[in-house]
């Protein structure tokens, strides 16, 4: 265990502006699992919007998870705003940031290839079944992207190397799931979210103010009263 990249913490903490608590528990954030690649570094978009999440109690109290596509960063919180872990994933083959109506109704390999998105947004998910998977962590059950561990199945596709590998180039490989490491799951994802929790997915080509206008509103308001 390690203290995860001090950068990311003191943004987080000045992110959440006037909100002395949580500078407090970003200045002491100790995680389980940092498995970003070294020297990766996250955006600014992703510690402004967590930092937001954070100070106006968005998640209300619920863990959440801030997922940037363009980078395939997986940041993970508990309730508590508490940074629980770090990691690659693997996003939708597709650049877009919608889901093609009637897509939930479709088997994988019926999915057109220029379906196969992973959609930004907002989302309220937990676990609950699936028709062919078992129990899944639904991110977004409409849409019916799930988060969950990479499996040996698809030796073709690499998914292993692809998330091992130094940069993000080579992670849109899924139908439009998120696909994260088995152990970076089974360690920190299964057990933050085993009640369920709100997941922030970042746009690939709509603007963030598109995609999250409460928080657009409020970093304009903040940049207003500077």
């Amino acid at each position: 265990m390690r203290v995860f990249h001090g950068a990311l913490l003191l943004a987080l903490a000045s992110a959440s502006v006037g909100v002395a608590a949580a500078q407090e528990d970003a200045a002491k954030t100790v995680i389980a699992s940092d498995q970003l690649p070294s020297g990766q570094d996250v955006s600014d978009a992703v510690i402004e919007l967590a930092g937001w999440v954070i100070a106006a109690n968005d998640n209300q109290g619920y863990p959440f998870a801030v997922i940037d596509k363009a980078a395939a960063q997986v940041l993970v919180f508990g309730g508590d705003g508490k940074l629980r872990g770090a990691a690659p994933g693997l996003f939708g083959s597709a650049v877009g940031d919608h889901a093609a109506p009637g897509i939930a109704g479709l088997a994988l390999r019926e999915i057109p290839g220029r379906d196969r998105t992973t959609p930004a947004g907002r989302f309220v998910g937990g676990y609950g079944p699936s028709i062919d998977a078992g129990r899944v962590l639904w991110v977004d059950y409409d849409s019916a992207v799930s988060m969950h561990p990479t499996a040996s199945g698809l030796p073709a596709e690499r998914r292993d190397e692809r998330l091992a590998s130094p940069t993000p180039d080579d992670n849109r490989v899924t139908h439009g799931c998120i696909n994260v490491a088995p152990t970076f799951y089974e360690q920190v994802v299964s057990t933050t979210f085993e009640k369920g929790g709100v997941f922030y997915i970042l746009p690939d080509k709509d603007s963030m103010a598109e995609t999250f206008p409460e928080f657009a509103q409020a970093r304009e308001a903040a940049k207003n009263d500077d």
